[in-house]
C-alpha cells in the first residue's frame, strides 16, 4: 500500500472517532483543550494499538488463508466501510447526560471506535504488509482529526456528523475494491 492509500485508510478508520468527537464537542458547554487533547489521545492510541493485536492474529491465519486473502481483506474492509455507512445513517440515538470526557466513558468510547482497525490489522497482515508506518499514520492522523473534532463540534454542531461518516465507509469500501481488483487483474 502506498503512503497515499495508507492515509486514506487512516481517515475512514477515524470518522467514527471523529464523529463521536464532534458530537462531544457539542455536549461542551465550554471548550476545555485538557479534555478535547485527553479524548484526541486515547482515540489515538486506541486506533494504534488495534492494528497491531490485529497483525499479530492474522500473521498467525495467514498460512492457513493465504490463496483467500484477497477475499478477505475486501470483505474485511467492505464489512466495515458498510458498517460505517450504517450506522450514520440510521435513526439518531436519544441523547444521554453521560460525560463523554470522564475516564471510564472515554475508555469505553475509545475501545467502541477502534475495533474496527482491529480487523484492518488483520488485513495488513493477509496482505503480508509491514504494520509500522500504517499504525503510526492511523494513530496521527486519528489524534488531529479527533482534536479537531471536538473543537469543530464545539463550534458548529451536527452538521457534517454523519455525512463524514458515510465517507469513511465508503473510502474502506474503496480501498477493499483495490485489493480485490488488484490481486484479480494479477492472476489473469
Amino acid at each position: 500500500m502506498s503512503l497515499f492509500e495508507i492515509f486514506l485508510l487512516a481517515v475512514g478508520l477515524a470518522m467514527d472517532a471523529f464523529a463521536v468527537s464532534v458530537a462531544s464537542g457539542i455536549a461542551m458547554r465550554k471548550f476545555h483543550l485538557g479534555n478535547a487533547l485527553r479524548m484526541a489521545l486515547a482515540f489515538g492510541l486506541f486506533q494504534a494499538i488495534m492494528p497491531v493485536i490485529g497483525w499479530a492474529a492474522g500473521l498467525t491465519l495467514q498460512a492457513h488463508v493465504s490463496g483467500v486473502d484477497h477475499w478477505i481483506a475486501f470483505g474485511l474492509l467492505t464489512l466495515i466501510g458498510g458498517k460505517m455507512i450504517y450506522e450514520a445513517t440510521r435513526l439518531e440515538e436519544a441523547e444521554s447526560g453521560t460525560d463523554p470526557f470522564a475516564f471510564l466513558v472515554l475508555l469505553v468510547l475509545a475501545i467502541a471506535t477502534s475495533i474496527d482497525a482491529l480487523a484492518v490489522g488483520i488485513t495488513f497482515a493477509m496482505l503480508g504488509s509491514s504494520i509500522v508506518l500504517p499504525v503510526a499514520v492511523i494513530g496521527t492522523v486519528t489524534f488531529a482529526l479527533c482534536l479537531a473534532g471536538v473543537r469543530i463540534g464545539h463550534v458548529s454542531g451536527h452538521f457534517f456528523e454523519k455525512k463524514i461518516e458515510v465517507a469513511g465507509g465508503l473510502v474502506l469500501i474503496g480501498i477493499g475494491v483495490k485489493i480485490l481488483v488488484q490481486h484479480l487483474v494479477q492472476h489473469i
